[in-house]
């Protein structure tokens, strides 16, 4: 079987995501990977056969999208050229992880394929949404990525389509430990929008892993370390609760190992929110705004006594055998 994976490169999820199948997806068949977008910043250590600029997301520096910078980059004819150019029907079978490109390509070649990941839960009503919906951010979970089969991957089971989050072996294989210290990853964030809370809570060591940093060091209470899969896994294996986004797969391996998570879902990110609004109803603290007082949420943070439902994690051999069962019904 041939199998054509195509991979939505606007964070490091999607490509997390993608490394751990890859090895049982070799059990069906080869896998030729495309990745569209530039904004993840792992290691890409799969066998990318086909590569797209496609659609990126850009920031602004404390922690909202940079929607001007993610209009203008947008190139709509390149995005058809590269669509068109996609040899889709040399395969059996195409996943897309919430990719347009592929999506469109699919419709241009009369091609069949299945949306699979965490974006493809939101297609069920039951998916937790913020209290305030936005009529864009829904069309665009709709619409972005579709296609005629869909399994999605989510915190809980809130519809008989969604599976549990894929856990990585590393995390599923360690026996997790508290050395005291807090991991940070926070992508949306530059170092200065955070830095001087970090350092008013001096007797709490941060490990802050950031984009633009080359070489792991330590100033005061906080060791900065680049993005580096290996040493983060390590971090929160071993970390007391860790800072993060409202993102799905960083929140849900930290749940996996029973850790505290303090989540601050990037502004005007409407995945994001809907994640948040789920990790709410799961007992995780959800902070919208960080311009005042974050030293004093974090230490509020820390004293909190919360125990978390146990996250299940994804039986990837019998996920990929329903996703064959569905793509060929």
């Amino acid at each position: 079987m041939k199998i054509f994976y195509a991979i939505q490169a606007t964070g490091n999820g999607h490509i997390s995501r993608a490394t751990q199948l890859h090895p049982y997806l070799l059990k069906h068949g080869t896998v030729d990977f495309f990745v569209s977008g530039n904004n993840a910043t792992l290691d890409l250590k799969l066998p990318i056969k086909f590569q797209s600029k496609g659609c990126s997301l850009y920031y602004s520096k404390c922690g909202g999208l940079d929607y001007w910078n993610i209009t203008k980059n947008i190139r709509p004819r390149q995005i058809y050229k590269d669509a068109d150019a996609l040899p889709l029907k040399d395969y059996d079978i195409i996943i897309n992880d919430f990719d347009a490109i592929t999506s469109l390509a699919c419709k241009m070649q009369n091609v069949h394929s299945v949306q699979f990941g965490h974006q493809a839960s939101f297609l069920s009503k039951n998916t937790p949404r913020p209290e305030k919906k936005s009529l864009m951010g829904e069309m665009i979970l709709k619409h972005y990525a579709s296609a005629p089969k869909n399994i999605g991957l989510h915190f809980e089971k809130y519809d008989s389509f969604i599976r549990p989050p894929i856990i990585k072996d590393q995390i599923l294989e360690a026996t997790p430990k508290n050395l005291n210290h807090i991991t940070v990853y926070l992508p949306s964030f530059d170092q200065d929008c955070l830095q001087k809370a970090f350092n008013k809570l001096n007797d709490v060591q941060f490990h802050w892993f950031l984009s633009d940093v080359t070489q792991k060091n330590t100033v005061n209470n906080i060791t900065y370390y680049p993005v580096n899969q290996k040493q983060f896994n390590q971090s929160l294996i071993t970390c007391d609760g860790i800072i993060t986004g409202g993102g799905f797969e960083t929140p849900a391996e930290a749940l996996y190992l029973g850790k505290k998570v303090l989540s601050i879902p990037i502004r005007n990110h409407y995945e994001q929110e809907c994640n948040a609004a789920a990790l709410k109803k799961l007992g995780v603290p959800v902070v919208y705004d960080v311009a005042k007082d974050f030293d004093q949420i974090i230490a509020n943070w820390l004293d909190l006594k919360i125990t978390y439902p146990k996250i299940q994690a994804n039986n990837i051999p019998e996920t990929l055998d329903y996703l064959f069962d569905t793509y060929r019904s």
